[in-house]
């Protein structure tokens, strides 16, 4: 179970997505149509009909180096994401668009547990690396190339569109017991005083190593 320390814990990341990182746009570089938003029935769950894929056992720690959603020709490197002296994550810098972020405070990508990897939508240049997150359909593949040379390869089994208000931090960054991934950026509603209305969260579990 995730603890609530003030320095590490979820509480924390929470609070930084809810409350930083998805509040930076700066303009309407995005155009008038704004990011593309998951259809509100792509739950982040799985049915009584929909059994759980075969995973492969989980991976050593290795520090991930890049991240590529073929399927919506998503394609980033990698930094580590922090936290700063207040407890807030560090997220990539807004004027490196391309950028993403692997929060150091979790599991590396393909070690048991909840790996987490957070990017820009977009910036006053126009749109940025996780522009296109909000299209991933369930079944794409999230591609994390680690740096002992192996590629994680996460299928996604959930798109979810959730509100800053009532952001769901412990079910979505909950420990699990196989290796998962998150990957988040902003969406929603957008307004030049409060920013954007929620967060895009892909739910993905670890499906195959290369």
């Amino acid at each position: 179970m995730p603890t609530y320390s003030r320095r590490g814990s979820w509480f924390t990341v929470a609070c930084v997505l809810l409350l930083g990182l998805f509040l930076l746009r700066n303009g309407s570089a995005a155009g008038a149509g704004g990011p593309p938003q998951p259809p509100s029935a792509v739950a982040a769950r799985y049915g009584a009909s929909d059994p759980l894929p075969a995973r492969p056992d989980p991976l050593p720690r290795s520090v991930p180096r890049r991240i590529s959603v073929p399927s919506v020709a998503l394609d980033a490197p990698l930094t580590e994401a922090g936290l700063d002296a207040d407890g807030w994550v560090e997220a990539p810098p807004l004027e490196h668009g391309n950028l993403a972020g692997w929060y150091t405070g979790a599991v590396t990508p393909g070690e048991r547990g909840t790996a987490v990897i957070v990017g820009h939508v977009d910036n006053t240049a126009g749109p940025a690396a996780f522009f296109a997150l909000g299209a991933v359909k369930r079944g794409s593949e999230v591609e994390i190339l680690r740096g002992d040379g192996r590629t994680a390869v996460f299928a996604v089994y959930g798109v979810e569109i959730l509100t800053k208000k009532n952001f769901p931090a412990a079910r979505v960054y909950q420990d699990t017991p196989e290796p998962e991934l998150r990957v988040i950026t902003c969406g929603g509603g957008y307004s030049k005083k409060t920013g954007y209305a929620g967060n895009v969260v892909a739910f993905a579990r670890l499906a195959k190593v290369r």
